[in-house]
């Protein structure tokens, strides 16, 4: 970090010459003369950490980031020293430590410089709040570019940017608002065909510099704490950001219904109301699977009550929804409502669970309810009570899920919008300013709401939503980008978040659909529902100032659109479903930006309106009004029209005729697209037989398929299914094996095949290398034909 001159060279320090050397298994240690300790540990062959401590003394190792599954081995260490520096080699990576600077460079084993210090680690003493301001200064390598950071409305290429990581309640944000509601400080580099990743794990604010200050420098720094940050080689990007996402962790499979769609509304009340939609919803054949109660069916506002003019019944309510497929989720805030007569106040107040001033006094803000005290979640026994105050809500009422909303923390009338720095937190042991705890405090707060609707619902899987988040969120919740406005300019950051945030790790990820603030127009709305049916996360949810917001709330010509579009998301739900699988299982994003999709092909690098749902279906939103259709980048490859299946070559721009009712939408040839029937709700029908949709390639491309119960743990001990397809075209022959894996039986019986872009007239057809009449395999002429779900190969022979 370089403010000026002055401050540079006359606040900042520096470590000097090395003077001791260890090493302990995996960790090695160098020792400076004037106190510091550069620790660096191989955790594998291409992910370090490097890790400085000052004055000798390291603070204690704790992170609420870190994975207890994280991945760790490598497959070689050696160490060699020169009268200059130190050389530490690993089998993809070396890494040089200079004696004199403490600075250290990082290279392939072809001697491809991949990341090096510029100023390197440097710090300075903070005196008005003690410890150390610490900072990192690397030399920005030619043509760099810079992504990840989480949920910021910028473009998604970060060169020349500078952002910040402190958690912010930002309603009706703009464009390059920052900070915003999350806390990320993971990012990804990109030069030469080579990416490497950062992640900075320190909870304190930090700000990263990408070339912003000086053009050849990229820095970042944080107001406390250790300078601590864990260095992923590539040379991917898809290896850096799977690499990141183990390390941070996976999480594990949510219900099928949780993929459907959802409607919200700051709010829907009273009961008849809730009825109201939710009827409506059925009676014009809209799936959908969740509906949201925010704030007001609370008395008073009050967390784990209900108001009972508005919801005198709500059990009766809650299964009335059931009955019809809709799954009920309630928001829950942190602030509890001071109140001598209210119970969970009370319990707090018992067992000293509330967060305090640094003087002793009771932290008091104003929410919603009016004045509050508010958990401290870094405290174990303060998750465990939490957890524990959801068994009326989950267990007895029956609710489904839980939003977490107001947990940056978000506290009103005050010109910060969140606690006073001076207030204390137990940090799981580790006492500390909310200077240190402010990033992760809504992340504990959905970790404390996992842990109870987990407990609660089971056998059946949780659901948890939150507004605020630090790395590491998305083992315990999805999450969406917060307050936005329905504008066209809005729709477009949706989509560039979306996509950030699952390049960060965190991909069960949405926005509100047709903007929170303000009101949509039919066109806006209607564009908006054809983005966000690609997004993992696909809820609509505006603010009750301004107007209503349904599906119907338009024209019929925008209902039928936004049924449309809501069907096909219901068709594409095992598609979905098996890229969430990916993302538990392997760490691959469920939304992939075009530089990671190719990295090679320059164009990809400043692209944001492009982007892959799962990893063969390209969608490119209409972000602008009275479009017949636009301009947009194809990737390498070979893609159809979803519509027509016109084949397309990619590499280059192209229009594409997109009227109010389409979207762009392509399929990568050689993909296995699975779908179901439209269904209005999850599990509403038995699934009678799986529909792939193949689209002929010339060559060879794998597609996976994985189902399971929809709910339940039962996967976790084996009961699945895995589909491996394998296909491989020729001119007049198109083979499709199928490799099963997992215990599970599915429904349907049947697999139908429809093809599309087939360049011959089908002669013959054998099923397990024997020969099947057409009759048998149902061929409609050269579209489609019906297989048993067990064939293992499909052979079909042109004329």
């Amino acid at each position: 970090m370089i403010t000026n001159t002055e401050l540079e060279y006359k606040g900042n320090l520096y470590p000097n010459h090395i003077i001791d050397f260890k090493r302990e298994a995996d960790k090695l240690y160098f020792t400076t003369d004037n106190g510091v300790i550069l620790e660096i540990t191989v955790l594998r062959d291409s992910a370090l950490r490097f890790r400085y401590a000052t004055e000798n003394i390291f603070e204690p190792d704790f992170s609420y980031a870190i994975s207890e599954d994280a991945s760790t081995g490598y497959n070689e260490l050696e160490m060699e020293e020169t009268p200059t520096e130190y050389l530490i080699s690993t089998a993809k990576l070396k890494i040089l430590v200079d004696k004199q600077t403490l600075r250290t460079q990082i290279s392939d084993l072809e001697g491809n410089i991949i990341n090096e210090d510029e100023l390197g680690f440097h710090w300075e003493e903070n005196y008005e709040y003690g410890g150390n301001t610490v900072k990192m200064s690397k030399i920005t390598q030619s043509s760099e570019s810079f992504y990840g950071l989480g949920d910021k409305a910028t473009h998604s290429n970060l060169k020349g940017k500078r952002v910040t990581n402190w958690a912010m309640d930002q309603y009706a944000f703009a464009k390059d608002q920052d900070p915003l509601y999350k806390a990320i400080p993971f990012y990804v580099g990109l030069h030469n065909n080579k990416a490497y990743g950062v992640f900075f794990d320190n909870s304190f604010g930090t700000t990263f510099d990408f070339a912003h200050e000086r053009r050849n420098i990229t820095s970042f720094w944080a107001d406390g704490g250790e300078m601590n940050y864990y260095f992923f080689y590539g040379p991917k990007i898809t290896n850096v950001v799977k690499a990141y996402t183990d390390l941070t962790g996976k999480p594990e499979l949510p219900p099928l219904w949780v993929l459907g769609f959802h409607q919200s509304k700051w709010s829907y009340f009273p009961e008849s109301r809730v009825m109201e939609i939710a009827t409506k919803f059925r009676d014009l054949k809209i799936p959908c699977d969740a509906i949201y109660l925010d704030i007001d069916y609370m008395e008073g506002f009050r967390c784990f009550t209900w108001n009972k003019n508005y919801f005198p019944e709500p059990k009766k309510m809650v299964k009335e929804l059931n009955d019809i497929g809709f799954k009920t989720v309630a928001i829950i805030d942190p602030g509890i409502k001071v109140d001598k007569d209210y119970w969970v106040y009370q319990e707090g107040m018992e067992n000293d669970y509330f967060c305090k001033r640094g003087d002793g006094p009771y932290m008091r803000g104003k929410v919603w309810p009016g004045e509050c005290n508010f958990p401290d979640f870094t405290n174990p026994d303060v998750r465990e009570w939490w957890a524990g105050l959801y068994k009326e809500l989950i267990a007895d009422i029956g609710i489904k899920g839980v939003w977490n909303d107001m947990n940056e923390p978000a506290v009103m009338e005050v010109p910060t919008k969140t606690f006073p720095l001076d207030v204390r937190h137990d940090y799981d042991g580790n006492p500390c300013s909310h200077r240190k705890a402010h990033n992760v405090y809504g992340t504990q707060m959905a970790r404390a709401t996992y842990e109870g609707v987990k407990k609660f619902t089971y056998p059946k899987r949780p659901f948890v939503i939150t507004r605020s988040a630090f790395s590491g969120a998305q083992r315990y919740t999805s999450t969406w980008t917060g307050d936005n406005v329905a504008t066209w300019e809005h729709l477009w950051i949706a989509n560039v978040q979306v996509q950030r945030m699952c390049m960060s790790g965190m991909s069960f990820v949405g926005s509100d659909i047709g903007g929170f603030a303000e009101q949509p127009n039919g066109e806006l709305f209607a564009r908006w529902i054809q983005m966000g049916v690609f997004h993992p996360f696909c809820r609509v949810h505006s603010s009750g100032d301004h107007g209503d917001q349904e599906p119907w709330s338009f024209d019929n010509e925008v209902t039928d659109i936004v049924r449309k579009f809501i069907e096909l998301r219901y068709q594409l739900l095992p598609y979905l479903y098996t890229m969430y699988w990916k993302y538990c299982k392997e760490g691959t994003p469920m939304i992939q930006s075009l530089v990671y999709f190719d990295q090679e092909d320059h164009q990809t690098h400043f692209r944001t309106d492009e982007f892959i749902f799962g990893e063969q279906i390209l969608v490119c939103p209409v972000q602008e009004p009275n479009a017949q259709g636009r301009r947009m980048y194809i990737p390498k490859g070979k893609w159809y029209n979803f519509w027509t299946d016109e084949m397309v070559l990619g590499g280059k721009e192209k229009w594409v005729v997109a009227d109010i009712d389409k979207v762009p939408l392509f399929i990568k040839e050689g993909a296995l697209i699975p779908k179901y029937p439209v269904q209005q709700y999850v599990g509403e029908l038995a699934i009678k037989e799986l529909v792939l949709d193949v689209y002929f390639k010339k060559g060879i491309e794998d597609s996976t398929v994985y189902e399971d119960g929809q709910d339940g743990f039962d996967y976790k001990k084996g009961r699945y299914s895995v589909r491996n397809f394998k296909l491989r075209g020729k001119d007049d022959q198109l083979i499709i094996q199928q490799f099963k894996d997992g215990t599970f039986i599915t429904s349907y019986e049947t697999i139908k095949l429809k093809f599309h872009g087939l360049p011959f007239q089908i002669k013959s057809i054998q099923v397990d290398n024997e020969t099947v009449s057409f009759e048998d395999v149902k061929l409609n002429g050269s579209n489609s034909i019906e297989l048993s779900k067990e064939f293992n190969v499909l052979e079909l022979t042109g004329i």
